[in-house]
């Protein structure tokens, strides 16, 4: 209702303001004859639909030196249509109005009702742009939508698993077993909680017990759940519910 009286004042303004004929003599004034009236009064209110509609399609209602923007359009709307009806009702002796001032009289008269309504009809609160609708999460082990990279981002830099090697020791290098076979258990930090990963390039996982045999293996662009951290190693779970000790952890993706 706004964007069509406003449309409606638009086309107002390029009509006859005042129509007289006097000694055989006859014209017309237009509403840009005077800019006060133009551009003041008729493009005012066209301003002001322009703030309401802006406002209502924001996310968030914006603000202008502590004013709401639908509070300053609402206010250029009445102030035009205000001023439209003492223009209406003041026409002189003679003088006729124009299609351009009763025309643009309705519209402006239009187009304040529905600002003033606006906040207080509920019909007429509904949002003019619909709220983006949330994206569901991806099932567990499902493959990334828009490429390897959780979550989605093509092209977004890896981030690499924040545990601080040890010293003398590269990052996620693999532990060295000892003589007994046996792979060192180290506690889990205390602040160590689970989360998702993906690994850049096949990695075995072990058996927990200390096993040279891998008992699965880890494919890229699969995500994972890391569900316990010992040391510079993590004990993950697979999709059919394994579990077992990623040794080599460089490079691997968190989501």
């Amino acid at each position: 209702m706004v964007i069509g009286a406003a449309v409606l004042l638009f086309i107002a303004s390029f009509l006859d303001l005042y129509s007289y004929s006097a000694a055989g003599y006859s014209g017309s004034q237009s509403v840009w004859d005077n800019l006060g009236t133009g551009l003041g009064t008729y493009m005012g209110a066209v301003i002001g639909a322009v703030l309401i509609v802006l406002n209502r399609c924001l996310p968030q209602p914006r603000k202008v030196l502590g004013l709401d923007l639908g509070v300053v359009g609402t206010a250029f709307t009445i102030l035009s249509a205000w001023t439209l009806f003492w223009t209406l009702v003041d026409v002189q002796n003679g003088v006729d109005a124009g299609a351009g001032l009763v025309l643009g009289f309705i519209a402006a008269l239009i187009l304040a009702g529905a600002a003033v309504a606006g906040p207080l009809v509920p019909a007429l609160q509904g949002a003019l742009v619909p709220a983006p609708k949330p994206v569901a999460p991806s099932p567990y082990g499902a493959q990334p939508s828009a490429g390897y990279g959780y979550p989605g981002a093509q092209g977004a830099p890896q981030q690499p698993y924040g545990a601080q090697p040890q010293q003398g020791q590269p990052y996620g290098s693999p532990q060295p077993a000892p003589a007994g076979g046996a792979a060192p258990q180290q506690a889990a930090p205390a602040d160590f909680s689970p989360f998702w990963f993906a690994v850049p390039v096949t990695r075995p996982l072990f058996a927990e017990d200390g096993s040279p045999a891998p008992i699965a293996e880890l494919a890229p662009g699969t995500w994972y759940l890391a569900v316990e951290q010992r040391g510079a190693t993590l004990i993950a779970q697979t999709q059919d519910g394994r579990r077992g000790v990623l040794q080599d952890t460089s490079g691997i993706q968190r989501g």
